[in-house]
């Protein structure tokens, strides 16, 4: 058996996870971060508690999709604490595939060292600075979370920044300035996603419910982006 990712889960066919192309998604096992509005927590221990889906299974899939897919994008849990990342990565792009990423940067370092290897990556931002430990339930999230972001941009590979929205954990000016400090370091394409709070980590967040009328919160926020979404 080769030696690769842990395997959560695998999505085979979406057309909203890599934009413009056919992908399916690897979701890789593992998170050391703690957000409360997480929807997936099946996927935070290090290893999945059910048997699963090995890697050699996901490349056989891929050899069978060959001329099918375009693109193959890894996200979890945090794909970049997968230690064999990279190699799977170019296992991927051998068999003539596009690499995408879905990461939170846990791991500046980890992520330094893959980003060669990306085609494009969709990257969370999780708050404003001070707001991220909270956020994420742990301390150091915030410098770890904004270091990313400052590799990514000087990497040069295409990326989009996503923030998800809890009401309880955040409110309109908070992501004005957001939105402000995004534009600033020239971060061009930003989607807002508002929270799926029926299935979260922490059910004690409770319902999202905003304070103001969000059309024209929306409509604030995306001035000054080359593309702006609510997701």
């Amino acid at each position: 058996m080769s030696h690769g990712v842990q395997v959560g889960g695998l999505t085979p066919l979406t057309t909203i996870d890599y934009p413009g192309l056919l992908a399916c998604v690897v979701f890789c096992q593992g998170c050391a971060w703690r957000c409360g509005y997480c929807h997936n927590p099946e996927l935070l221990a290090a290893r999945a508690s059910r048997p699963g889906l090995g890697w050699d299974d996901v490349l056989a899939f891929l050899q069978q999709r060959q001329g099918l897919l375009d693109a193959v994008v890894f996200s979890g849990g945090e794909a970049t604490l997968q230690p064999m990342l990279g190699e799977a990565m170019r296992q991927v792009r051998a068999l003539g595939f596009k690499v995408g990423l879905h990461t939170a940067g846990i791991k500046p370092t980890a992520l330094q060292r893959v980003l060669p290897l990306c085609d494009w990556v969709g990257f969370d931002i999780k708050g404003l600075p001070s707001q991220v430990d909270a956020v994420t339930g742990c301390s150091g999230a915030a410098q770890a979370n904004w270091t990313s972001l400052d590799l990514l941009l000087a990497s040069g590979v295409n990326f989009e920044c996503r923030t998800t929205v809890h009401w309880q954990q955040t409110n309109g000016e908070s992501l004005r300035q957001l939105a402000q400090h995004l534009r600033g370091l020239g971060v061009r394409h930003w989607v807002v996603q508002p929270v799926r709070s029926d299935r979260m980590l922490d059910p004690a967040l409770g319902k999202s419910i905003a304070d103001e009328e969000l059309a024209p919160l929306w409509a604030q926020l995306g001035c000054g982006f080359e593309a702006f979404q609510v997701r």
